[in-house]
């Protein structure tokens, strides 16, 4: 019987911090992975030779001296991360399609106040309140500080309103409130049901830097295994737990594999959805209340993404850029899953390397649910009807010509590679719905994240604090910091900072 000090259940980048943390404290650790590929929504794939992004499309937080470049430096893959900022306000912009109305804002958190204040000179208040708000919130918030201790982190009055609460208290002006609540689209969860310190915990980053990654989320997969070979940590595709047996003053004896292994480990941390989590330990041996707990989680929404080739004679390649494209002001509406029609259009455009030569994609995503793709729930990818291969030509389609008709010039000029439905992310990624986000982080929720259910098994990843890499990596050193002890984590951390 194989005996590790630590099991890290999931490879996304969540499973890789926590797994690279512990190695580098000299722990046996064990990494199970589900899938045929480490990395998760950080994976790649090619297409007519052209690598296009899954799940992680750009990030927040490149700046220096922020808990991302703390992170990084820990993790000693800082050199290996090669962020391309995006720089030009003309890339960083929000079009309302009923109007043709345009905002384009400047990289930088006072940057983009300011921009907010030209464009909108009468919401002096509004506009201050709400940045000012915004800075002070994610300052308050202890676990985006990787230096500090194990402490319950205190909430304020902004953990218990809404973000639709907050902004109808400083402004009426519906165009407004949109660009404010525009990140939304980078933690899943409506206006209406996240807090506003939630989403100012997200915003604050993307705020202060927006950047794509060389390489995308490979570049991260790559330095991360690099690290996690060099401290010895075992890493196993195709494999996942499949009970846990011999529990006795709740505590997990052996945790059984897919393929029949049995592990002894001193603790067993999951980095994936909760509800694969709950299947884990089998609904009749956890107590009531966990299993309610969990399957009251609701999901956050999903994307239907479109990859495209983009070519037109003369035309240099794209400059890494995110324009998103609203049908109109009305933000609240279109996280209704019952509505019908246009929803937020996110347009990533970027130039990826192909043969030596600069090939211009952009990955063209629509915000979406589960809603729309239940009725195919039991089929699985490659094998699905007429009616599933005519929702996604009909979907690629409008995307397609939505962009057409805000951008003119693209006509004639974009090839379809390639088309993905919430069905696709869940058989590629093992998540229950495919879900963009995990869990959608709804106010006075308490997420999965320490110890559940039995006193060695543990929960971190993107459902855990926050969502997207920054959140799900300060998932991976916070339960680090938990499982270490206080005097061990601080002497890791102050060492790898070289503080």
């Amino acid at each position: 019987m194989n005996k590790y000090d630590d099991i890290v259940v999931g490879s996304g980048i969540s499973g890789l911090t926590t797994a690279l943390i512990l190695g580098m404290n000299k722990r046996k650790v064990l990494l199970l992975e589900k899938a045929p590929t480490i990395g998760g929504s950080l994976s790649r794939f090619y297409k007519k030779g052209i690598p296009f992004d899954t799940g992680f499309h750009f990030s927040g937080g490149f700046s220096k001296d922020t808990v991302l470049s703390d992170m990084l430096s820990v993790l000693s893959i800082n050199d290996d991360i090669q962020p391309e900022f995006i720089t030009s306000p003309e890339n960083n912009r929000f079009i309302f399609e009923n109007n043709k109305e345009s905002f384009m804002f400047s990289p930088g958190f006072n940057q983009n106040m300011q921009n907010m204040l030209d464009y909108f000179p009468d919401e002096i208040k509004a506009i201050t309140t709400y940045f000012s708000k915004v800075k002070e919130i994610r300052e308050k918030t202890t676990a985006m500080n990787i230096r500090s201790e194990v402490e319950m982190q205190k909430f304020s009055d902004d953990d218990f309103i809404t973000l639709k609460d907050k902004l109808n208290s400083l402004t009426d002006n519906n165009t407004l409130k949109t660009l404010l609540s525009a990140f939304s689209m980078c933690h899943g969860t409506e206006p209406g049901q996240i807090s506003f310190a939630n989403h100012a915990r997200v915003s604050y980053s993307i705020y202060e830097s927006i950047a794509r990654v060389k390489n995308g989320g490979h570049s991260f997969i790559k330095a991360l295994l690099k690290k996690l070979k060099k401290y010895d940590v075992d890493i196993r595709k195709n494999t996942f737990i499949s009970s846990c047996e011999d529990i006795e003053k709740r505590k997990v004896g052996t945790f059984v594999l897919n393929n029949g292994d049995q592990i002894k480990a001193e603790n067993c941390i999951f980095t994936i959805h909760p509800e694969e989590i709950l299947k884990t330990f089998k609904e009749e041996n956890t107590s009531k209340a966990f299993s309610d707990r969990v399957k009251d989680f609701e999901e956050s929404f999903g994307l239907f993404i479109c990859f495209l080739k983009f070519s037109k004679k003369g035309q240099k390649p794209f400059d890494p850029g995110i324009i998103t494209l609203y049908p109109d002001n009305d933000m609240n509406k279109f996280f209704d899953s019952a509505f019908k029609g246009d929803r937020p259009l996110v347009m990533v455009q970027n130039s990826e390397n192909v043969k030596k030569e600069k090939v211009s994609v952009i990955n063209a995503f629509e915000l979406t649910y589960w809603d729309e793709v239940k009725q195919w729930a039991d089929t699985t990818t490659g094998k699905r009807n007429k009616e599933y291969e005519l929702y996604k030509k009909n979907k690629t389609e409008r995307i397609c010509e939505r962009i057409i008709t805000s951008f003119p010039e693209y006509k004639n000029c974009i090839e379809v590679i390639d088309s993905a439905s919430m069905l696709t992310f869940r058989d590629y990624l093992n998540s229950p719905y495919g879900s963009a986000y995990g869990i959608k982080q709804k106010i006075g929720q308490f997420n999965l994240l320490g110890r559940v259910q039995y006193k060695n098994t543990f929960a971190a990843g993107q459902s855990s604090i926050l969502p997207g890499v920054l959140g799900a990596m300060v998932s991976g050193f916070t339960i680090c910091r938990y499982l270490l002890s206080k005097e061990k984590y601080a002497a890791f951390i102050k060492k790898e900072l070289k503080e």
